[in-house]
């Protein structure tokens, strides 16, 4: 053991977690740590042989019959003298207060910690294995089991005696034994049995698949999952039993219980130990291999594997190769594999090393990830669980991953996680820029610095521009406009652009940014003589949101020359902040702009400018034609004698035959339509327009020996003069051209409008008869007449007091009453009555009369 331990290359202190492929990409499912303290003490005098686990403590069995009492860190607690050999077994009730404890030389112990010793006896053969009931701090559960050649039961009697009984003999030594709940599993050389301590019976023998190994060299180990599933492993073998009931009509001579095999697989190596994983297995392997110089099979490093069952095989999960001290000495029964059920604590036990393997947690997760270099996806993890990880912190882990992004040369990226990661943290922020400017990357962190909540210190942004001011312009100029000016001092920057523009004072970036940072310090002024002189598209936005009509008085003309458009819209809309006598005058000099200026306030409002609407004739006239008949027909301010004199000077005909209509010279123009513009049809038009027998007569007499405009004519006058007038006086032998088809059109027209006469005829024939129809229905309705209706001349009662007496009554149709006597005597002028009130000379509603009588 101490030669094993000379060979030894590896200090205690160091990890044991060494993987077959150290370079490997996938994470390890599990960590180790040797258990130190105590134990190291142990086993640099004696070497283990076994060892039982506990949530609370560890009992540990050596080769000179000692067991020590340990806690979870390796502190020896107690130690207990037990004989001057190895110890082979010790069993722990539930309540960790009770312990079995039995030995090569056939001594077996059973007693309480704190309550004194309870059954001691020395067989006459080794004890392999005890195991006492997990329930024996309880009076009724004094009960375990001893194992050599006999499985024996020994039972606590009502006189304080132990009673043994076989439980089973005659296949070999009992090598390994199990209990939980009311079952209990023991393996010989034969196989594995279950008994039923309800109904003390067997109920299953799973009998050993490889019969060719020493069952003293490769023990059968046991491990129950829960109270009805038992993990075996053998040789290579693995089994996973599932104990069931059986149905009332199977039972017969049956047991009332059930074994059945739900898993059984291979495994590559000898199993050591198992032990259950949520629904996996750890499984210690026991591994040979060749050596390369002797080429001889010699112990090699024993296996811890994570695998996943499945109904035919199975999958291995993971898989490491554990250096535990002394391993080329090991046989397969040297190792044990224990486990703590409620911290997945897994104890793997050798003659000079135990290890303690557990599940990794989060912030192992992310040592392994830091390791690899796998820093986004550690930071992820990291935020993801920060409230469960104790090791490390999301602020260290993202500070290392942005001084590895730096370390590769991923200056943007770097930076950009710096939003990320330093989040508020002013002093993080100036530390990480001054890392940037150190290495020249000032740059790279400047699209990503806060700009609010939080705000860096000035002189950190000054940097930052000075950077870009002496290498990129168009950068610097990104930064002006999207960094607000409180940022920095303005005045410093400002100062520093004025000095590089005096080495290129026609640089447009640089000016334009100057103009910016004006406009920062509200010296507006200044900014809009640099916005006006490059022609910037933002000056009409700056006067708008600043305010600056004021200082753009005197640079109508600029604004003008930049955009017409938007300048006139601007002013326009302002005309209480720039007067429009105020424009006009500012472009005097320039009456191309004077004209768009006005034109465009009379599109708005004809009445605004009326004043300028006699300048704006010549305006027109100079550069905007096409619209000066429009201004000419809606203004109602333009002096007609300027227009007309204008328009004489310049030789516009249709504006001129316009004005001369206007005025009341409607033979002039029409007669300058047809001298000068010769188009019939606009003469024509023209005439329609005046509707005017004269001017017809006059366009008759022009066109009377002009033959296209007699066709003209005899195609256009049909609706307004008689074309037998203009017929007769065409000259025989005259020829016209279309003379046929304008006929044709003439007689068309005439028999289309004595069609549509016709047509209105029987029209108003039929509305005259349907209305004179319904008149006639509604005078033949009687007329009520009681005692309220009165006379409309004596206004007296129009029926009589006295119903007896005789009366007389006219009653019109326009409903008003009269008595007989009280009418106006009919003249031979009007022979019929009719009503005084509303029908005295005309013959309406009140000239129909219907009598009454009596």
């Amino acid at each position: 053991m101490a030669e094993a331990e000379a060979k030894e290359t590896r200090s205690n202190e160091e990890s044991t977690d060494d993987s077959e492929e150290d370079e490997s990409e996938e994470e390890p499912k599990l960590k180790y740590e040797r258990l130190s303290n105590g134990v190291t003490e142990i086993l640099q005098k004696d070497a283990a042989s076994c060892m039982t686990v506990h949530e609370k403590f560890l009992a540990l069995g050596t080769h000179y019959g000692k067991v020590y009492l340990l806690d979870v860190q390796g502190n020896i607690t107690q130690k207990v003298d037990i004989s001057p050999v190895k110890i082979n077994q010790i069993s722990m009730d539930e309540s960790g207060e009770h312990m079995g404890i039995c030995s090569e030389d056939g001594k077996v112990q059973v007693f309480g910690l704190y309550s004194g010793e309870e059954f001691h006896e020395t067989f006459d053969c080794p004890i392999k294995i005890v195991a006492v009931h997990p329930q024996f701090v309880r009076s009724h559960c004094k009960q375990f089991v001893t194992g050599g050649k006999k499985l024996l039961l020994y039972e606590k009697t009502w006189m304080n005696r132990w009673k043994p009984s076989v439980l089973h003999e005659g296949e070999g030594n009992i090598r390994s034994v199990k209990w939980r709940g009311h079952l209990i599993a023991w393996a010989n050389n034969m196989g594995v049995k279950i008994l039923d301590m309800i109904s003390k019976q067997r109920i299953t023998n799973v009998p050993r698949d490889d019969i060719s190994l020493r069952p003293d060299m490769y023990p059968c180990s046991l491990c129950w999952k829960d109270n009805l599933t038992l993990i075996i492993g053998w040789g290579t073998s693995v089994k996973i039993c599932s104990v069931k009931e059986r149905h009332a009509s199977e039972m017969r001579d049956l047991p009332s219980r059930y074994v059945e095999i739900i898993f059984q697989f291979d495994t590559e190596f000898y199993i050591s130990g198992l032990a259950p994983l949520c629904d996996q297995l750890v499984v210690l392997s026991y591994v040979k291999e060749v050596s390369e110089k002797t080429e001889m099979e010699c112990c090699a490093r024993p296996r811890l594997d994570i695998i996943q069952p499945l109904p035919e095989s199975c999958e291995e999960i993971s898989s490491d190769a554990l250096t535990v001290r002394g391993f080329q000495e090991n046989e397969c029964r040297d190792y044990h594999l224990e486990h703590s059920e409620g911290e997945s604590l897994f104890y793997i036990i050798s003659p000079r090393d135990i290890v303690v393997a557990k599940e990794r947690d989060q912030d192992d997760h992310i040592d392994w990830l830091l390791e690899k270099k796998k820093y986004e996806e550690a930071l992820m993890a990291a935020e993801i669980s920060q409230k469960t990880i104790k090791k490390h912190r999301i602020l260290d882990i993202g500070l290392a991953y942005i001084n590895h992004l730096m370390e590769k040369g991923e200056y943007d990226l770097a930076a950009r996680k710096c939003q990320r990661i330093l989040g508020k943290n002013t002093e993080l922020w100036e530390f990480e820029v001054y890392k940037f400017k150190e290495i020249g990357q000032l740059k790279a962190i400047s699209r990503y610095l806060p700009r609010r909540d939080p705000v860096l210190k000035p002189l950190i942004y000054e940097m930052v521009l000075h950077e870009f001011l002496e290498s990129d312009y168009e950068g610097f100029a990104t930064l002006i406009k999207e960094w607000p000016g409180d940022l920095y001092n303005n005045t410093i920057i400002v100062q520093v652009v004025v000095d590089h523009l005096k080495k290129d004072p026609q640089n447009r970036t640089l000016l334009s940014t100057l103009a910016e940072l004006y406009t920062y310090d509200q010296r507006y002024g200044k900014a809009l003589e640099i916005y006006l002189t490059l022609r910037h598209k933002d000056v009409f936005q700056l006067i708008h949101k600043h305010n600056l009509f004021s200082s753009i008085r005197d640079k109508i003309v600029l604004l003008m020359d930049f955009d017409s458009e938007k300048a006139v819209d601007m002013l326009l809309d302002n005309e209480d902040k720039i007067s429009i006598d105020k424009v006009v005058e500012e472009l005097e000099n320039r009456p191309e702009l004077q004209h768009v200026y006005l034109h465009k306030l009379f599109k708005r409002d004809h009445h605004k400018g009326q004043r300028y609407h006699e300048k704006q004739i010549s305006l027109y006239a100079e550069y905007d034609r096409p619209n000066l008949l429009p201004f000419l027909r809606d203004s109602t301010h333009c002096p007609l004698e300027k227009a007309l004199e204008i328009c004489q000077q310049r030789y516009f005909v249709e504006e001129t035959v316009y004005l001369l209509s206007r005025m009341g010279n409607s033979r002039s123009a029409l007669k300058m339509i047809m001298e000068e513009l010769h188009d019939v049809d606009k003469a024509i038009e023209f005439a329609k327009e005046q509707d005017d027998g004269e001017l017809w007569e006059d366009l008759i007499l022009y066109s009377i020996d002009k033959p296209p405009f007699i066709t003209g004519l005899l195609n256009n006058i049909g609706t307004h003069v008689d074309p037998i007038l203009l017929i007769h006086r065409i000259k025989e032998g005259m020829e016209i051209p279309n003379l046929r088809d304008s006929l044709v059109k003439i007689l068309q027209d005439y028999n289309l409008q004595i069609l549509l006469r016709e047509g209105c005829k029987k029209i108003l024939v039929a509305d005259s008869l349907s209305l004179l129809k319904k008149m006639h229905r509604t005078q033949m309705k009687g007329v009520r007449v009681d005692e309220e209706n009165i006379c409309e001349s004596c206004l007296s009662p129009i029926l009589p007091t006295d119903a007896s007496k005789s009366f007389s009554v006219t009653v019109f149709h326009c409903r008003h009453m009269f008595h007989k006597e009280c009418l106006t005597v009919p003249s031979t002028m009007s022979p019929l009555p009719f009503c005084n009130i509303c029908s005295a000379k005309h013959r309406g509603p009140g000239s129909a009369i219907l009598e009454m009588k009596k």
